[in-house]
């Protein structure tokens, strides 16, 4: 059963028209032509859909859900001085924010590095499970869900550039000696593979199927 919040519309890609990504002009391919051809405006590769859209998105995805948990557990950063050394886990930081009274920003720190990551692993996930199935069903809310996950994407790099700042800024009062863990490295990597999961998924795809025929 087709989404009945979806209006009837006539589609670009029935009329045989393609859209430029790069400079947004309208398209009118060959006859015959049904992969690829060059915008008559900027030059640039045209597509109907993005080329293997679904695969490299769940390729993107399925190795940041890998590093998510190396990314939580191992050390983000390592702190020496003085008194000795320390390792901090994301998780570990979040609790010292939080017994230290800095309940906003550990509550910040949590939903930027825990909860948004795993949010956009899973509404992806979703996504990609929906258009696999051909679902016709919340074409508009899917599509909403998309941008609201292209939206939160910058976000998941708070705790990166934190620790960049606190390096920087411990470092130049020579307080101490802070050097990024291998957690940071797996936490930027996870954000950097999920970004490139929502980038290689085609959005029309959800469209592609609201109204048959």
């Amino acid at each position: 059963m087709s989404d009945p919040g979806a209006p009837d519309a006539v589609g670009a890609l029935s009329l045989g028209l393609w859209r430029c990504h790069g400079c947004a002009a309208v398209c009118a391919p060959p006859a015959g032509v049904v992969q690829r051809v060059r915008c008559p405006r900027c030059g640039a590769s045209v597509t109907p859909r993005k080329p293997d859209s679904v695969a490299r998105s769940w390729a993107f995805l399925l190795a940041a859900a890998a590093l998510y948990v190396p990314a939580n557990l191992l050390p983000v950063t390592t702190t020496s001085s003085l008194l000795g050394a320390q390792t901090d886990t994301i998780l570990s930081g979040i609790l010292y924010l939080w017994h230290e009274g800095s309940w906003a920003l550990a509550a910040l720190v949590f939903v930027a590095s825990i909860v948004v990551p795993m949010l956009k692993l899973v509404l992806l996930s979703t996504l990609l499970i929906s258009v696999q199935q051909q679902s016709t069903r919340w074409v508009r809310q899917r599509q909403k869900l998309f941008r609201f996950l292209e939206a939160i994407g910058r976000w998941s790099m708070l705790d990166i550039f934190v620790v960049a700042m606190l390096a920087a800024l411990v470092q130049i009062q020579n307080l101490a000696e802070l050097q990024p863990g291998p957690g940071a490295i797996a936490f930027a990597a996870v954000v950097v593979l999920t970004m490139l999961a929502t980038h290689s998924f085609d959005a029309r795809l959800i469209w592609d199927r609201a109204r048959p025929g």
